[in-house]
């Protein structure tokens, strides 16, 4: 296992280091994208943590709510779906 020291800039005022634990060959392969990619390993590292992150993010948002309909002829005489105060005295009457 390799130790990794990670400096992290925060709006520019405060830099912070944080070290992290990282297997050996995913370092290895980490520094060996950098390098076909012509990057950095701190660009690879950001790029994959961002692909992560965003993607699960992604994945849990809720769905659009879907309106369930049934089968009949419509609404009854009287019902405007647009006027929420008539509607409430219909359902209380």
């Amino acid at each position: 296992m390799y130790q990794l020291d990670i400096l992290m800039q925060q709006a520019y005022i405060l830099d912070m280091r944080t070290t992290i634990r990282i297997d050996d060959n995913l370092l290895t392969l980490a520094k060996k994208t950098a390098l076909e990619s012509e990057s950095t390993l701190t660009a690879v590292i950001e790029e994959a943590l961002r692909e992560k992150l965003f993607s699960k993010r992604e994945k849990t948002e809720p769905a659009a709510d879907r309106i369930v309909t049934f089968k009949g002829e419509g609404l009854l005489p009287g019902v405007d779906l647009d006027d929420s105060a008539a509607l409430h005295e219909l359902m209380e009457g």
